[in-house]
């Protein structure tokens, strides 16, 4: 049998890996821990809860700046600006309502955006390829603006990126153009 420490931090590591949705992965986590009749059955502390939650801050930190990451562009596992911004946004609430500072993931994305920006506006009109932003210019605006970053901080072309129409469904833009049914 083990012991309270080594149940939680194989939880940790499970949440960190969990996946797309974080925060399911943490209740899971605690049903599993607390009451499934399968699991230990502990008593958690706030302290024990800190690192079952930091864990949900690091796989948002780490499936955001993967869709702000250029090298995945391509790959299946790229899910795009609007998913990134989304997530963020998840993560923004997810903290404040548990209290947790998300400064240092601020920190590291707000540089993700701006790279990942000047790659596409390169891509786009020196490599001759398609954008793969799929989000439009509000969305964008406000994803910048809530990592503490100004539009001056962005490159110049970063509009030419977005969905020309504003849309309630980024989703259904693809290469900066709107889907039509």
């Amino acid at each position: 049998m083990s012991n309270k420490k080594d149940y939680l931090e194989d939880e940790v590591f499970i949440i960190e890996d969990s996946g797309e949705m974080p925060e399911v992965a943490l209740h899971s986590s605690l049903y599993f821990l607390c009451y499934d009749p399968d699991g230990p059955g502990l008593r958690l502390s706030q302290e024990d809860l800190l690192p079952l939650k930091q864990a949900v801050i690091t796989r948002f930190q780490t499936i955001i700046l993967r869709d702000l990451n250029p090298e995945n562009r391509k790959k299946s596992l790229y899910r795009g600006l609007a998913r990134s911004a989304v997530n963020w946004q998840r993560l923004k609430i997810f903290a404040e309502r548990e209290k947790l500072d998300i400064h240092r993931v601020r920190k590291k994305t707000a540089p993700a955006l701006v790279s990942f920006l000047k790659d596409e506006v390169c891509y786009v009109t020196r490599g001759g390829e398609t954008t793969c932003p799929n989000c439009n210019q509000q969305t964008l605006e406000d994803f910048a603006g809530d990592l503490g970053l100004s539009l001056n901080d962005l490159c110049c072309g970063w509009k030419e990126l977005c969905c020309n129409e504003t849309r309630q469904d980024d989703q259904n833009c693809v290469n900066g153009q709107p889907l039509h049914n």
